[in-house]
């Protein structure tokens, strides 16, 4: 059996900068406009895929309805048919939801 292969663009440490000049270019894939829109602005394509996004490949677990920055250029990848770095993408997710379960574990 052939898994998914460990290559294509992966962008890491993006922390919802607000200067980042990927929050451009992902709301000009989400909304068509370089202005952040809202969930209701989007095409159902793109909420059927955020949504698939958010339930299967990157679960988000409590926080914000809004997805991060790094949730939004791993879609933008989606969209725009760009080979995405999926293995990292899902175990970067993983870490970082482990680690975050132990922080809560600990207070």
């Amino acid at each position: 059996m052939n898994g998914r292969a460990s290559e294509g663009n992966f962008k890491d440490g993006l922390d919802n900068n607000k200067k980042s000049l990927w929050n451009d270019v992902v709301n000009e894939t989400m909304f068509n406009s370089k202005k952040k829109g809202s969930y209701n602005n989007l095409s159902m394509e793109k909420k059927m895929m955020l949504k698939i996004q958010n339930e299967n490949l990157l679960p988000k677990g409590g926080g914000s309805d809004q997805p991060s920055l790094e949730h939004r250029v791993f879609l933008h990848f989606f969209l725009k048919k760009e080979k995405a770095n999926v293995p990292k993408y899902i175990i970067k997710h993983m870490i970082k939801t482990l680690n975050e379960s132990q922080l809560i574990n600990r207070a």
